[in-house]
């Protein structure tokens, strides 16, 4: 049985005075791809960034390598390893592609492993490598979302949080992503995935949790999900 990593227990979180997360439970498992889907406002993003400590939880706990991580800064956890690839990219548009990958190993001081791990994203990326001179403000959407992957990737984590990385993008860059989530995934990486594309989320997946109205209303496992004639009405269109 692998270990837990990752451990939600009754998150409430509030603000501008809206209840957004409403007591949510769910774990990730170490080398899982666990997928959160839900739609719009549904309090997908607003749970990340309580687990990432960008915003503060009212109620309820979480653990992270078997220990509360309540109330720590977003800063820390990603030195432990908890790091998240934001939904809206969030690239530094003013400075190269090498330029950010670099600001992603920020934290890290072994420089023989970061020049290694900049390597493995450039060969995941092969894109980012022919304009890693280029300023990440003139990339497409696409490749921006590359970029904030592979940023992502360079802090070396032990659990990868994926906010939306198919949004605004063209199908065939869709495609590409979800190809490199696959990738990354099968490189032994634990993905916590939110994703509004439900289909494709639940292929990848071995587990999702289904969010409705800042609760979880259906968990399991992922093919049981895309399976589900609820979720199949609600989420898959049919």
């Amino acid at each position: 049985m692998s270990d837990t990593l990752l451990k939600v227990t009754g998150l409430k979180v509030a603000y501008g005075g809206i209840q957004a997360v409403k007591g949510v439970d769910f774990e990730v498992k170490e080398g899982e791809l666990v997928t959160l889907i839900g739609s719009n406002g549904a309090g997908k993003t607003t749970t990340m960034k309580a687990v990432t400590g960008l915003l503060p939880m009212n109620e309820g706990d979480i653990e992270y390598l078997g220990k509360s991580i309540r109330g720590k800064g977003a800063w820390d956890l990603v030195k432990e390893g908890l790091a998240m690839v934001p939904e809206g990219r969030g690239v530094f548009t003013r400075m190269t592609i090498a330029e950010n990958l670099q600001m992603g190993a920020h934290i890290r001081t072994d420089k023989a492993g970061v020049a290694a791990d900049l390597e493995k994203v450039f060969t995941i990326f092969p894109r980012l490598k022919e304009r890693k001179d280029q300023l990440a403000g003139t990339l497409s959407g696409g490749e921006q979302q590359m970029l904030a992957m592979g940023r992502g990737l360079m802090s070396r984590p032990k659990v990868l949080l994926m906010d939306e990385p198919s949004m605004g993008l063209s199908p065939i860059m869709v495609d590409k992503i979800f190809e490199v989530v696959r990738e990354v995934y099968a490189q032994g990486v634990t993905i916590l995935l939110v994703e509004q594309n439900a289909s494709r989320a639940l292929q990848l997946a071995d587990r999702g949790y289904v969010m409705e109205s800042g609760v979880i209303t259906m968990a399991g496992e992922a093919r049981q999900l895309l399976s589900d004639p609820k979720v199949r009405a609600a989420y898959l269109g049919e």
